[in-house]
Parts: structure tokens; C-alpha cells; sequence
């Protein structure tokens, strides 16, 4: 089948997607409420929230080299049902070690949906779709995004917190496990695409990290996930302190999440009014700023409208961080390019959590928000100084259509 030929498969994947996405993003914030109830304090919840991304650390570059050597549709069903089985088992638990356990089952499930996922989009995507299409399959995060949260405030009560946040785990994974449903006819090759799959040399780790452009991808990348995942995990333990109810809170974390999906709805259109490079270096400054200002003790309304502009923002630098490191690896290893920006994205999600944690533990709850601001100004200066992706992979050079889509 020629790339972009037939979107289908990506609209099944967006889909599935989402179902996997929304029991996570349920189950996250679940998780924090449970270990609270269960006595944990500020910076257990950090650990635990760091063991998510335990596992995917180790396991993210042996998953990538296996998709590019191999089909990416298999790692689709066992990252569903590593994700319902993390979910069941936080939602038993009765100990925080038992919890910090589901939660890296929960985390390598979603290693391997989302490493098996974004090889589909690179490999069935010409280089001109792939901003959009990457786009449109993050959509699939943010509308998971936007439903776990509410759903999670739904069921979570403050005056049965242990029962209420344990329902809930289960619920996430019943409700994951939906996206077994739509994986099908997910992934088409040619003959051509099968030959180019098969095993051969592989490109060191250390050539894939010195292409330009695949730093800057991983440090954005990085930056955008930790902010989004220390929102997730520390709005709970802020609107515990503040005495927002946890069905505030979740609408909150949905607001966020809805206008991360009408950033990626409008997000052709920005590629051709300001280019990759301003679009990165605008919104991750603004994203910094932002951050900050979640530490400040505002209003619940003024809260919402910070998360509002936040995950606009927020909105730009996965996507772009996908084409970004796809356009510069080596064509032979674009699965593993993207693992290593899972793995640094997992790297930044056990850092982030722990720093979130001792910080919080010694300056109060809010001040991992402006940790967060520091390092997303630091992605916006890396974004400005980020060479264009102005040449393929193999290094002749891009298609006219490619480089004005990709600007």
C-alpha cells in the first residue's frame, strides 16, 4: 500500500489510542489518591509516579530495534492488556510497594502501545503527512487525556478515598481494554517495505544520538511529557492543599487535555503561519511561563484558565518532536530513534517525579512547577537553536511538498 494512500488504520489506531490513553489518564491521578489514603505523603507519591517509567527505561531501545526489524502491529494487544492487568493490580493493592508495581506494569504497557503505534505512523506515512499525521494520532493521546481525568473525579469520593480510588483502577483497566476492539488491519506492507524490515546491521545508538535534530527532538519531547505527566500526578496533591474536590480537579486536568486537541486540530495551519522552528520556541516559553504560574496560589477560575493555555501549548512539542526525530535518524533505524525519544521521555518521567517530590517535601507542593518552568525554558532555547529537518533521512533531500509542510 503506498504511504498515505488509505487513512483508515490511522483513524482504528487513533481510536484505540484513545481507550488506552483515557485508563491511563485515569488511573494516574487514581493511583496518587490511593497511595494517599493509604498513607503516602508527598514524596512517595513522587516515587510511585516514577516507577512508572522504571521498566520503558530499560525496555524502550530492545522494543524499537525489534520494530525495525519486524512488524509494529503485535506490540499493540500486549501493551492493552499490560495496561488493564497495571491498572487491576494498583486497584488491589494494599501496600504502596504493591502499587508502585502495577504502575510499572501500567507504564512498560504503555511503552509498548506507543513504540508499536508511532512506527505505524512513520512507516505508513509520507514524509509530507507526517507532521499531520502525528498530529492527528497524538489526538488519541489528548482525548484519552480528556476523558481519564473526569472519569477519575467521577468515582474518587474525599470521604471514602481507598474504596472510591481503588473502583476506579479497576474501572481504567475494564475501560483499556476496549482498544483490543479496534486493532485491527492496523498495519499494511509491501513487498518493498518488508524487504527494507528485514534484519541487517544495525546503526549504533551513538550515530542515531549525534544526527542534528534528534537531541533537540528528545529534550522538547522531554520537557513537554514531564509537564503534562507532574500536572497529572501533583494537581491532586495541590488541590488537597487548596481544597479543591477531586472532581474539580479532573475537570481541570480534562480542560488541559481539551485544548491540547484543538492545538493539534489547528496545528497544519500554524506549521504554515509561523514554521516548526518559532512554533516550538513560542509555545515551550509560554508553556515555562505557564508552569510557573500554577505555583501561585490563584483562584480556581485563573487556575483554569492557566491549564487552558497551558495545554495549547503543550500541544506543539510531541508531534513535532516525532517528525523531528524521524526526518533526522537513519532510515534503517527510525523505530529505535523513536524508542531512544520514549526512553528519554521515561528518563525525564522517573527524574521528574522524584525531583517533584523532594522539592515538594521541602518547599511545599507548588514548587515543582516551577521546576517544570525551568525546563521547558531551557526546551524553548534548544528549539530556537534546532537545525530544520530540511533533509531526509537518507540523505538526499526532502520533496518540495515536504519541506513546506514541514517548514
Amino acid at each position: 500500500m503506498r504511504p498515505g494512500a488509505n487513512r483508515r488504520w490511522l483513524l482504528r489506531l487513533v481510536i484505540a489510542f484513545s481507550f488506552a490513553q483515557a485508563a491511563v489518564s485515569m488511573a494516574r491521578p487514581a493511583v496518587s489518591y490511593r497511595a494517599l489514603a493509604l498513607g503516602a505523603d508527598e514524596r512517595a507519591v513522587g516515587v510511585i509516579a516514577g516507577v512508572y517509567a522504571l521498566l520503558p527505561l530499560f525496555a524502550a531501545v530492545p522494543l524499537g530495534r525489534r520494530t525495525d526489524h519486524g512488524r509494529c502491529a503485535p506490540l499493540l494487544p500486549v501493551g492493552v492488556v499490560l495496561i488493564s492487568g497495571g491498572c487491576a493490580l494498583s486497584g488491589a493493592a494494599g501496600s504502596l510497594a504493591t502499587m508502585a508495581l502495577g504502575s510499572g506494569v501500567m507504564g512498560l504497557g504503555h511503552l509498548c502501545f506507543v513504540i508499536g503505534a508511532q512506527s505505524l505512523v512513520a512507516r505508513q506515512s509520507a514524509p509530507h503527512e507526517q507532521d499531520r499525521n502525528f498530529g492527528h494520532f497524538t489526538i488519541g493521546a489528548s482525548l484519552g487525556q480528556l476523558i481519564g481525568p473526569i472519569a477519575a473525579g467521577a468515582v474518587i469520593d474525599g470521604s471514602d478515598m481507598a474504596h472510591s480510588s481503588a473502583v476506579a483502577l479497576v474501572a481504567a483497566g475494564a475501560g483499556g481494554a476496549i482498544a483490543l476492539t479496534s486493532l485491527w488491519r492496523t498495519e499494511h506492507r509491501t513487498a518493498g517495505e518488508a524487504s527494507a524490515a528485514a534484519p541487517g546491521a544495525r546503526v549504533p545508538v551513538s550515530r542515531i544520538l549525534r544526527a542534528r535534530g534528534v537531541p533537540a527532538g528528545m529534550l522538547i519531547s522531554l520537557s513537554v511529557l514531564s509537564a503534562t505527566d507532574i500536572l497529572t500526578a501533583y494537581l491532586p496533591v495541590v488541590g488537597e492543599h487548596r481544597g479543591i474536590a477531586p472532581s474539580v480537579v479532573g475537570v481541570l486536568l480534562s480542560l488541559r487535555a481539551a485544548a491540547t486537541i484543538a492545538c493539534r486540530l489547528v496545528l497544519t495551519p500554524l506549521l504554515r503561519l509561523l514554521g516548526r522552528t518559532a512554533l516550538l520556541t513560542v509555545t515551550c516559553l509560554l508553556a515555562a511561563l505557564l508552569c510557573a504560574g500554577v505555583a501561585l496560589p490563584l483562584p480556581v477560575w485563573a487556575l483554569g484558565l492557566v491549564l487552558v493555555v497551558l495545554g495549547f501549548c503543550l500541544g506543539v512539542g510531541q508531534p513535532l518532536s516525532m517528525t523531528t526525530v524521524v526526518q533526522a535518524a537513519p532510515a534503517a533505524a527510525r523505530s529505535t530513534a523513536l524508542a531512544l525519544r520514549l526512553t528519554g521521555n521515561r528518563l525525564g518521567q522517573v527524574a521528574a517525579p522524584a525531583a517533584a517530590g523532594l522539592i515538594a517535601g521541602v518547599a511545599g507542593v507548588a514548587a515543582p512547577f516551577v521546576m517544570l518552568g525551568a525546563l521547558l525554558l531551557l526546551s524553548s532555547g534548544v528549539a530556537l537553536r534546532a537545525p530544520r529537518p530540511a533533509a531526509a533521512t537518507d540523505g538526499h533531500r526532502t520533496p518540495g511538498p515536504t519541506r513546506s509542510a514541514t517548514r
